[in-house]
């Protein structure tokens, strides 16, 4: 499935990350993507979802001084009624596949 916001205009999701550090101080750089329970468009395709932020709340999300009790309050499925959702071929699931015809399975 192709899902995406209605009008398919470009978001953000809430994600974290961190630097550690082994034994020998080489750096590793560690990402995840924070998902929800999904909304009434993604239930049927996933148990979860990522958190898609809202435009007015990304540079609240990527300010380390934002208050951690509004950043909980971001966490939460994004209105079902602002996104669509609809099959593309299964071709797309795999990085195996890449070629100009695939452009047209989206």
């Amino acid at each position: 499935f192709c899902i995406r916001l209605a009008g398919g205009e470009l978001f953000a999701f809430a994600g974290l990350y961190d630097i550690w550090r082994d034994d020998a101080g080489n750096e590793l750089w560690s990402y995840t993507i924070v998902t929800t329970a999904p909304n009434e468009l993604v239930a049927p395709i996933h148990n979860r979802m990522p958190v898609i932020l809202r435009r007015e709340d990304e540079d609240a999300w990527l300010d380390p001084g934002s208050d951690p009790a509004h950043l909980l309050g971001l966490l939460r499925a994004y209105p079902a009624r602002a996104m669509e959702a609809y099959p593309v071929s299964r071709a797309l699931n795999s990085p195996a596949n890449d070629s100009a015809e695939l452009a047209n399975a989206i």
